[in-house]
């Protein structure tokens, strides 16, 4: 059984810097695409982050609006992703949610619907 479990959200001043941690335990980590997604309140889940498994290289892909400000990590001995914020702006005011897939196709690395495996959400809270 597969479990996702994030932690690191909170209230910061814009231009203020957080980090997000999420520990997957069952299967095999490296194996793992792992994707960061939000969503704010009356949104829809929009994706942040995602990291490749070992198949993919372990590449890094980002969203738009986050690239250059945020960076997906992992530490695949510890089983866990992280998300490094920075320039953090009021609009990204959202809870946090980290997923896992092991079968997901690189094209579907944005597409909430392809992870199967969810952890509860962080929030996260800009404004000053």
């Amino acid at each position: 059984q597969v479990q996702v479990d994030e932690s690191g959200g909170g209230s910061v001043q814009p231009g203020g810097s957080l980090r997000l941690s999420c520990v997957v335990s069952g299967g095999t980590f490296r194996n793992y695409w792992l994707g960061w997604f939000r969503q704010a309140a009356g949104k829809e889940r929009e994706f942040v982050a995602a990291s490749a498994p070992s198949r993919g290289g372990f590449r890094s892909y980002y969203s738009d609006s986050v690239r250059g400000r945020f960076t997906i990590s992992r530490d695949n001995a510890k089983s866990t992703v992280y998300l490094q914020m920075n320039s953090l702006k009021p609009e990204d005011t959202a809870v946090y949610y980290c997923a896992a897939d092991e079968r997901l196709i690189l094209s579907d690395r944005g597409r909430h619907q392809a992870y199967d495996f969810w952890g509860r959400g962080t929030q996260v809270t800009v404004s000053s």
